[in-house]
């Protein structure tokens, strides 16, 4: 009988030994929590970095194998145009800035307006 209580003491200290280095110990459980978290966080960064790559290297095939988007950014970035095509350029007009006596018989004018 005595034995079975030395073997019960000694299996008590042993778990309380191993949930210690558990929940306190080197590589506890907060710090696999967090390794996760920071695991995840790589992830999502990494998928993001995928996508661009893929429309990186789509641009690079793009360019490579086609006229069209050598064309498009010439026009685009340079400015480029074709030999016989014609160039024209819209601008929108500025507004025009009134003289300063101008602008103040203007505000005479309306304000004698506004009274009855």
């Amino acid at each position: 009988m005595r034995d079975w209580r030395w073997l019960l003491l000694v299996l008590a200290v042993l778990l309380a030994l191993l949930q210690y280095r558990f929940w306190f110990g080197p590589g506890n459980s907060g710090e696999v929590m967090m390794l996760e978290a920071q695991v995840a966080n790589q992830k999502r960064d990494n998928e993001g970095l995928q996508q661009r790559n893929d429309a990186l290297a789509a641009e690079v095939k793009d360019l490579k194998e086609g006229e069209a988007a050598i064309e498009e950014r010439a026009r685009s970035e340079l400015g480029m145009i074709k030999p016989g095509e014609k160039f024209y350029r819209v601008v929108e007009d500025a507004p025009v800035a009134r003289p300063a006596a101008a602008q103040a018989g203007t505000q005479d004018a309306q304000a004698q307006e506004v009274v009855p």
